[in-house]
C-alpha cells in the first residue's frame, strides 16, 4: 500500500466573519447554521458540495441591514 501524501483540503464557506444572526440562525458570513458549522468535517464531500450550493439562497433569510455590518 502506497501512501496517498497529506489529506485533501476540505472545501469551506468561512469568510472567518462568525456572527450568528438569532432570527434567522444563520451566520452573517457563510450563511450556515451552528449545527453544520460544528458537523462540517465530518460531512460527506457530497453533503458539503449539497450545502454550499444553498448558501446563496439562505443570504435571503436575513435582513439586508445585518448584511452590511461587514
Amino acid at each position: 500500500m502506497t501512501p496517498e501524501g497529506p489529506p485533501k483540503a476540505i472545501a469551506t464557506p468561512c469568510v472567518k466573519v462568525c456572527i450568528v444572526d438569532p432570527e434567522s440562525s444563520l451566520c452573517l458570513g457563510c450563511q450556515r447554521t451552528l449545527m453544520e458549522i460544528a458537523g462540517w468535517a465530518r460531512f460527506s464531500e457530497a453533503e458539503r458540495e449539497a450545502l454550499i450550493a444553498e448558501l446563496p439562497a439562505r443570504r435571503a433569510l436575513i435582513r439586508p441591514e445585518k448584511l452590511g455590518l461587514f
